[in-house]
C-alpha cells in the first residue's frame, strides 16, 4: 500500500508540475526548428555531414518562409510570458529574437542581395569542397550536392535580377574583382583544376580502389558537364549585367525603405534596438578611452615621436612581420598551445571539440579578413605578409580559436541541456562579443609577451570601437569611403590593406560590425557587477562557464542570467574542478 501511495504522490506531483504553456512553446519551437533545418539543408539536419542538396532559393520558397515565420511569430506572441516557467521564459526570449530576425530578413528581401565584399553564396559553398570525405556515402552526397549547383546558382541569379531592378545591391566601389573566384572555376582548364575535385583526390582507403576510380570519374563528369557551365553562366551574368548595374551610393539608408532596414540590421546583429546616433556616441567615447591606453604603451616603449609616427613604425619595421606563410601559421599554433597551458585557471569546463589551423584559400584571400574562426577551424590569412603583423596575432588567435569562437561554438554544441535551436545557431552580439572579450582577457592570462603585443591588442580593441563610429557614419550619417578609411587608419595600427578591406566589409554588410564591441561591453559590465556584488565569492571560472553555458543568446539574456548568477552566490552551471 505504501508503494502505491508513493506512486500516486509522484504522479500527482508530475501532473501538478505540468505546464501547458511550456508544452505549447516546446512543440512550436521544435516543429519550426525541424522545418528550418530541412528548408536550409543544414549540416545539423544531415547529422553534421554533407547535405545531399542545396536550399531552394526560388521566389516561391522565399514567400513560403515569409508566411511560415509570420505565423510562428503570431503563435509565439499568443503565449503569455508569465505563464511560462522561469527556464522557458529564458528560452522564449532567445527563440523569439531568432524568429523575429529571420522574419525581418524575409520582409526586407535580403535574399535578393546574397553577396557582399566579404562573402557570397558561391564562395560559401567552398566549405563543402574543403570537408574531407570520410566514406563512400559522403562522396555520394557530395556528388548529389554538386549536381544541385546549377539550379542553386540560377535561382540566386533570378533573385539578384530582382534586386537590380529595385537598386537593392552592394555598392559598386566594394565589389571590384569579386568575380575572380567564379572565374577560377568557370575558366578552369580541366575539372581536376577546380576546388570541387579536391575532395576526390584523397578518398579514404576504406573505399576500394576500383570504386574510388568510379567516384573520381563521376566527379570529373559532373564538374565538366554541370558545374563549370553553371559557373560560366554566373560569371557572364556578373560581368554583363550585375557589376555594371550596381548602385553607387554607400549608405544602407539609401536602399528601399533603407532607414527601417538599417534599424532591422542593428537589431539582428546587436540584439538591441538602439538608434544609430546613440551607437555612434558610444563609439566616440570608447575610441577616446582606448587612445589614452595606447599612448601609455608608447611611453612604456620610450618611442620618440607622435602617434602617427608610431603607427608608421609599426606598419613598416620588418621585425614585426613574418617572412613566410609557414612562419605566420607556426606562430599562431604556438600562441594557441600557450593558451592551452593556462586554460584551467580561467575556465571550469573545457570543450571536447578541437580545431585545426589552416591558411585562407588563395581565391578569396586578397579581400578576406586577417583570420576567421569556426567550431573546427581557424583560418589565418597568409596572403600579403607585409600586412600581417605578429604583434596583432595573439589577439587574433584568442578571438578566432580558443577561448574565442572555436570554444564558444563547441561549448554550445556540446551542451545537451539546451534545445538544438540554442546549440546550433549563431548570435553575432554574443559570439563576437565573447570573442572580443577574450582578446582583452589575454592581458589577465599573461598571453601578451611584449608591450608591442599589448599595443596590438589595444589596436584590435580600437578597431572594433572604430566600427561603431564608421558603420553608423557610413549608413546613417553620410560618410564617404575615404572618410571611413582615414578614421580607421588614423586610430589603429591595422595595415593599409586591412584598413581598406575592413571598411569595404562594413559598407557591404551593414550592422554586423556593431555586434563586437557592444557585445564585449555587455559581458564586461556584467562581470564587473558580479565581482563587485559577490566579492570573495566570485570565481572567474564559474562566471566564464555561466556565459559559455548560455550558448548564443541576445545580450539582455546575459544580463538576466548574471542576475541569477549573483542571486545564487556565484555558483556556476557546472561543478568546478578542485
Amino acid at each position: 500500500m505504501r508503494v502505491l501511495i508513493g506512486l500516486f504522490l509522484m504522479m500527482s506531483a508530475t501532473i501538478t508540475m505540468a505546464n501547458p504553456a511550456d508544452d505549447r512553446f516546446d512543440a512550436l519551437s521544435a516543429k519550426e526548428w525541424a522545418w528550418r533545418q530541412q528548408t536550409f539543408e543544414s549540416e545539423e539536419a544531415n547529422r553534421g555531414g554533407i547535405p545531399a542538396h542545396l536550399p531552394d532559393e526560388s521566389l516561391a520558397s522565399q514567400q513560403a518562409r515569409l508566411g511560415y515565420w509570420t505565423d510562428v511569430l503570431k503563435q509565439l506572441d499568443a503565449i503569455k510570458l508569465a505563464d511560462l516557467s522561469p527556464a522557458k521564459q529564458e528560452d522564449y526570449g532567445v527563440y523569439r529574437a531568432q524568429v523575429a530576425t529571420l522574419l525581418d530578413a524575409q520582409r526586407f528581401r535580403d535574399f535578393e542581395k546574397p553577396l557582399n565584399s566579404d562573402s557570397a553564396f558561391w564562395a560559401d559553398l567552398g566549405y563543402y569542397a574543403e570537408k574531407p570525405v570520410r566514406s563512400e556515402e559522403e562522396a555520394r552526397r557530395l556528388l548529389s550536392l554538386m549536381r544541385d549547383i546549377p539550379r542553386y546558382f540560377d535561382q540566386n541569379i533570378g533573385n539578384m535580377r530582382a534586386g537590380l531592378k529595385r537598386r537593392f545591391t552592394p555598392p559598386a566601389v566594394i565589389m571590384a574583382g569579386r568575380e575572380g573566384s567564379i572565374a577560377r572555376v568557370a575558366e578552369a582548364k580541366s575539372p581536376a583544376d577546380t576546388l570541387w575535385y579536391a575532395p576526390f583526390k584523397t578518398l579514404p582507403a576504406t573505399i576500394p580502389a576500383a570504386r574510388q576510380a568510379e567516384l573520381r570519374a563521376e566527379a570529373e563528369a559532373v564538374i565538366r558537364d554541370q558545374i563549370i557551365p553553371a559557373y560560366a553562366r554566373l560569371l557572364a551574368f556578373m560581368r554583363t549585367d550585375y557589376l555594371p548595374g550596381l548602385r553607387t551610393g554607400l549608405a544602407a539608408e539609401g536602399w528601399p525603405d533603407g532607414r527601417a532596414y538599417y534599424r532591422a540590421q542593428i537589431r539582428a546583429y546587436t540584439t538591441l534596438d538602439l538608434p544609430p546616433a546613440e551607437i555612434h556616441a558610444i563609439g566616440l567615447a570608447e575610441v577616446a578611452k582606448i587612445r589614452a591606453q595606447m599612448d601609455a604603451v608608447m611611453r612604456e616603449v620610450k618611442f620618440e615621436g607622435d602617434f602617427p609616427a608610431f603607427l608608421r613604425f609599426l606598419r613598416t619595421d620588418p621585425q614585426f612581420y613574418p617572412k613566410t606563410p609557414e612562419a605566420l601559421l607556426e606562430r599562431a599554433a604556438w600562441i594557441a598551445k600557450q593558451f592551452d597551458g593556462k586554460a584551467a585557471r580561467w575556465f571550469g569546463r573545457m570543450p571536447r571539440g578541437r580545431f585545426g589551423i589552416m591558411p585562407v584559400a588563395p581565391d578569396i584571400a586578397p579581400y578576406y579578413t586577417a583570420g576567421r574562426g569556426g567550431q573546427d577551424r581557424y583560418y589565418v590569412n597568409t596572403w600579403n605578409l607585409p600586412s600581417r603583423p605578429f604583434f596583432q596575432l595573439t589577439a587574433l588567435t584568442l578571438h578566432e580559436s580558443a577561448p574565442g569562437h572555436s570554444w564558444q561554438m563547441s561549448m554550445a554544441a556540446e551542451n545537451e541541456d539546451r534545445p538544438d535551436w540554442r546549440r546550433y545557431t549563431y548570435v553575432s552580439a554574443y559570439g563576437e562579443g565573447w570573442a572580443l572579450y577574450t582578446e582583452k582577457l589575454g592581458v589577465e592570462m599573461g598571453m601578451y609577451e611584449t608591450p608591442y603585443d599589448r599595443f596590438g591588442m589595444l589596436s584590435y580593441q580600437m578597431w572594433r570601437a572604430c566600427r561603431l563610429v564608421i558603420d553608423t557614419g557610413i549608413h546613417a550619417r553620410g560618410w564617404s569611403r575615404e572618410q571611413a578609411i582615414a578614421y580607421l587608419r588614423d586610430n589603429s595600427a591595422l595595415s593599409e590593406h586591412e584598413v581598406t578591406t575592413e571598411v569595404d566589409r562594413y559598407i557591404g554588410w551593414p550592422g554586423q560590425a556593431l555586434s563586437y564591441y557592444l557585445g564585449q561591453l555587455q559581458i564586461e559590465k556584467d562581470r564587473a557587477r558580479a565581482e563587485a556584488t559577490l566579492g570573495a565569492k566570485f570565481d572567474i571560472r564559474a562566471f566564464h562557464d555561466m556565459i559559455l553555458s548560455l550558448g548564443p543568446v541576445p545580450l539582455p539574456v546575459i544580463a538576466a542570467r548574471t542576475d541569477r548568477f549573483i542571486a545564487d552566490g556565484g555558483k556556476g552551471p557546472w561543478k568546478l574542478p578542485d
